[in-house]
């Protein structure tokens, strides 16, 4: 059993993680058994997440640094905001305004779930390396392995999570009108159908070059189900927010919840209707509050909750066929600055809903963003790093969406 260092980790925090051929210690001090579970899942509990404070005055200094950023650029209540910055599992900045549903006159409050878009590639990323941990799968095995009749026999689990492996964009394809009625809702295992059905090629070979696509997370949430006899949705809410406490969040089930989740909204005010595509998860489709996100924040240092040294792999980048200091790894896009520094991130883009997710690693940081009214200006919180470490930003080009 590894002993957490409290000035380095999280205290008082707690997974179990148990195979039906053995099982860990599940130390006693400080650790309060809420509830477990018995299926094809890790047994998992829940655990609390603390850290070490943060000195006074400094706390005021980033918290009044981080007040300022964020009522310069969000200055209009009418532009939806739910936004955190956090160190040491600590909040130094919240803030939350505008209207999440117009309709219903429901206001933006930290317990307001938003889709956010392309950050559910974080979470669905780490619930494959929490199998891969417990080995019910392997980071270089190959799909065709795991998913009957995947046609691809190159591509492997590492490729689908670093999006090496030339998939088609599911987005673009199933857009023809000869390849799917878009009267018809599309899902996870239609994807995979439809490639099995036209022998659909790959956009490039695998493991050649890097090329952002949703397709990959969307086959991700496919191998999860796979493995644990469990829709995504639910493994997931086992595997990662309830043992983590994350009480606001979960996937969203298209047949049981488009009515009832927080809608998204143009830049101009007009609600945004969902279509063909929303069904599909793994890639999006998550909605949760920055103070859940916190909580999965925290955990991915805990070296009880994910072991270490896997991890790793996820903060490491894997396409350098072309020049440049944007790289991206296992569910995380970095910046890898040749003096040294890294600075790992991701955002997302889904129809009204923009989101961006800050991870300073070193520091121990989180910076979130969410909007659902369609706005860019969650991208800047980048901007704000330099207060916590040497991030040596300049003006750049815009960054991707998600």
């Amino acid at each position: 059993m590894r002993i957490i260092n409290t000035s380095l980790y999280i205290s008082l925090s707690v997974l179990a993680l148990l195979f039906s051929s053995c099982k860990k210690e599940v130390p006693t001090e400080g650790y309060e058994p809420q509830e477990t579970y018995s299926d094809t899942l890790p047994h998992i509990e829940p655990f609390k997440l603390t850290g070490p404070k943060l000195a006074a005055a400094d706390m005021e200094r980033k918290r009044s640094t981080i007040e300022r950023f964020v009522n310069k650029n969000w200055k209009n209540d009418k532009e939806t905001l739910s936004f955190i910055a956090v160190q040491n599992g600590q909040v130094i900045f919240e803030k939350y305004q505008g209207m999440a549903q117009k309709a219903k006159k429901i206001e933006m409050t930290k317990d307001t779930p938003l889709h956010i878009a392309s950050v559910s590639k974080v979470l669905t990323a780490t619930a494959v390396l929490i199998l891969i941990d417990e080995g019910r799968l392997e980071l270089d095995q190959k799909v065709n392995t795991i998913l009957k009749d995947f046609p691809y026999p190159d591509i492997t689990v590492k490729m689908l999570l670093n999006h090496r492996s030339g998939l088609t964009n599911y987005a673009y394809y199933a857009d023809r009108k000869e390849i799917w009625d878009r009267h018809n809702q599309l899902r996870n295992q239609d994807i995979l159908d439809l490639f099995v059905k036209n022998q659909t090629p790959l956009d490039r070979p695998a493991d050649r070059s890097f090329a952002y696509c949703n397709t990959n997370y969307a086959m991700l949430a496919l191998i999860i189900e796979k493995k644990t006899g469990l829709k995504y949705p639910e493994a997931m809410k086992r595997m990662i927010f309830k043992p983590l406490g994350m009480t606001d969040t979960f996937v969203m089930d298209y047949d049981k919840d488009r009515k009832n989740v927080i809608p998204s909204y143009k830049a101009n005010g007009v609600e945004i209707g969902m279509d063909f595509l929303d069904a599909v998860y793994g890639d999006k489709n998550i909605y949760s509050t920055p103070r859940d996100l916190m909580k999965f924040d925290m955990a991915r240092y805990n070296p009880d909750y994910l072991n270490p040294e896997l991890l790793k792999q996820a903060y490491v980048g894997y396409s350098y066929e072309h020049k440049g200091e944007k790289n991206y790894g296992l569910g995380i896009r970095m910046i890898e600055w040749v003096t040294g520094q890294h600075f790992y991130f991701h955002n997302g883009w889904w129809h009204g809903n923009t989101s961006s997710y800050v991870n300073l690693r070193k520091e121990k940081v989180m910076i979130l963003a969410l909007s659902n009214k369609f706005s860019k200006k969650p991208y800047m919180i980048k901007k704000l790093a330099p207060l916590f470490g040497d991030y040596p930003f300049k003006k750049e080009k815009e960054d991707p969406l998600e």
